[in-house]
């Protein structure tokens, strides 16, 4: 019994005084944790609140909307839609076998571009790379719907042209970023760039956006722009462009059409054109306006300069009588031709027959400093000021330079070069009556004062010499619009092929205006190397000018000013 009771007392000791020591030492835990906790939510609050926030908080950009590009009636040619570009934290995100699929399958992508992407950003340490750009709302969505840690979607605009190739040399393009690279988006990409904002957000373990905590700075969108382009002139002379290229199998060609009396342009299209909305066809030649980057000699077009300069000279009138015969002649070694002889002309026949023969007799009876003056003052030589990136002015070499043979060359367009926008506000002098307007491409553009280059006597009198052009007789009969007197010049000139003229490559052109007494628009073709269906500014150029005029003009409601003359033509 007694080694009962001891063994009991073994099993079962009594320690009173432990009881209270563990009691007390659970009391003090609580206590601890009690007073630590009312520490960090009370008076460590405000701190550890901050603290955190600053571990998930970041600052996003917040995207500014590029201002619209419109036409001068207000139709859209450049818009930007939201879409959303997808992100990835290569420091966070966990490439298993079903992210990568899901992010391969939803965003095109070979699962082996992703991994690599990733991981040699992994490897450099980034903390953020774009995985794919510029994606629909909808796709982003689904993006994120996969659940995928460290993936994220910012939202960005995309730049979109309603109306493609038919203004893509004009309007230009942006790049990836929404920044300008090319055309109108470059010219005037600090106007029509916004001002991105920025936000501070709170995002959760995977990226995602939960809060925003703060607008540090709103974003400012971009400001409109409304350009002197007339959408229906620009379609009609891009169709008719087009048509011409591919009927007579031509490398390229450009049209510009001119308000004379404001320097706006009104149309602008070259061949080959692109669709700014396929990044594949942004690139090479097919991108370069060639209305203001590509320089020909203009042929018989700048004849009607070298007779408005002997106007201007004095002692000249359009009666004027030169002999061209016997239809060629000699000058430092160079020989002039006329197509056939022309015998005795006067002026008005130098132009409408387009006598080489006779503008060069003019031209060598003229001071070089003279003539030389006339063809700057219209514009040949510099630069429009047109503002559109890539534009050249043309050489127009000095007078102090010229030999005779220049001076006689230069009467008749060569030895001189031009862009189609140069040649169309050369033209635009002599519509408005001897005022060189300053181009412009935007709407009610302050520009500079226009400046009087020849008196209106002389820009009258030339253009009534460029009416005979149009008559049946004249070279550029097909370039007649019904009901509307027309006044202007076929020119053809031999293409240059390594420093060669060529004896089967020319350019041809024809520049004119309507109505002839009071012209409201001017327009130039330019259509090089055609090799089908004729060559002659007369017989491919001509047909394209009348088919735009004649649109052109009942477009803007100008009253005919000729009823009683219909188009003469004859078959090619």
């Amino acid at each position: 019994m007694k080694k009962q009771q001891q063994k009991n007392q073994i099993d079962n000791p009594i320690y009173p005084w432990r009881r209270y020591a563990v009691l007390t030492l659970f009391i003090a835990g609580m206590g601890l944790l009690a007073a630590r906790a009312v520490e960090l939510q009370v008076f460590q609050h405000d701190f550890l609140s901050k603290k955190g926030l600053r571990s998930q908080t970041r600052v996003v950009e917040i995207p500014a909307h590029r201002g619209d590009i419109l036409d001068r009636s207000g139709e859209p040619l450049a818009i930007s839609t939201p879409v959303d570009s997808i992100w990835v934290d290569p420091r966070k995100i966990e490439l298993t076998d079903r992210a990568v699929k899901g992010l391969a399958s939803l965003l095109k992508m070979r699962e082996t571009d992703i991994v690599k992407k990733v991981e040699t950003a992994r490897a450099k340490g980034k903390g953020f790379i774009y995985l794919k750009r510029q994606l629909t709302p909808e796709l982003a969505k689904a993006v994120l719907g996969l659940g995928v840690r460290g993936v994220g979607a910012q939202r960005e605009y995309r730049r979109f042209y309603p109306m493609g190739e038919v203004f893509g040399h004009v309007v230009g393009f942006t790049g990836i970023d929404d920044q300008g690279l090319e055309g109108i988006e470059l010219a005037y990409d600090d106007w029509l760039r916004g001002e991105p904002g920025a936000r501070r957000v709170v995002r959760e373990g995977r990226g995602g956006v939960i809060d925003d905590v703060e607008l540090i700075s709103p974003a400012h969108p971009g400001k409109p722009l409304t350009l002197s382009i007339d959408g229906r002139i620009q379609y009609l002379a891009y169709r008719e462009l087009k048509a011409a290229i591919k009927r007579h199998k031509a490398d390229s060609g450009s049209v510009v059409v001119l308000d004379p009396h404001t320097g706006e342009v009104l149309a602008m299209v070259n061949q080959p054109a692109f669709n700014p909305n396929d990044r594949h066809q942004r690139k090479g030649e097919r991108t370069r306006n060639r209305a203001v980057t590509d320089v020909f000699e203009p042929g018989s077009t700048a004849k009607p300069f070298t007779i408005a300069a002997a106007l201007e000279a004095g002692g000249w009138e359009a009666n004027t009588i030169v002999d061209t015969g016997p239809g060629h002649y000699r000058v430092g070694g160079y020989t002039i031709k006329d197509s056939k002889n022309h015998g005795k002309i006067d002026l008005s026949e130098i132009i409408s027959q387009s006598s080489n023969v006779g503008a060069s007799k003019v031209a060598l009876q003229l001071e070089a400093m003279d003539l030389y003056a006339v063809f700057e003052r219209v514009g040949f030589g510099v630069s429009t000021g047109s503002g559109l990136p890539g534009e050249v002015g043309g050489v127009l070499r000095n007078w102090a330079n010229w030999y005779p043979a220049d001076q006689a060359t230069l009467s008749f367009g060569y030895g001189f070069s031009a862009t189609t926008l140069q040649l169309a506000q050369a033209y635009a002098v002599l519509a408005a009556d001897g005022v060189r307007h300053p181009v412009t491409l935007v709407k009610g553009q302050a520009a500079v004062e226009p400046e009087r280059v020849l008196s209106a006597a002389t820009a009258r009198k030339v253009r009534a010499m460029m009416e005979r052009v149009i008559q049946p007789s004249g070279t550029g009969y097909r370039a007649a619009i019904e009901g509307y007197r027309v006044a202007g010049k076929t020119g053809t000139a031999k293409k240059l092929v390594k420093g060669v003229y060529s004896e089967d490559a020319y350019t041809a052109v024809f520049a004119g205006m309507a109505p002839a007494a009071a012209p409201r628009l001017v327009a130039v073709v330019v259509i090089h190397h055609p090799r089908q269906g004729g060559f002659y500014g007369g017989e491919v150029a001509a047909p394209v000018f009348s088919k735009i005029m004649t649109r052109a003009l009942r477009f803007l409601n100008v009253v005919p000013d000729d009823m009683l003359r219909q188009p003469k033509g004859a078959q090619v």
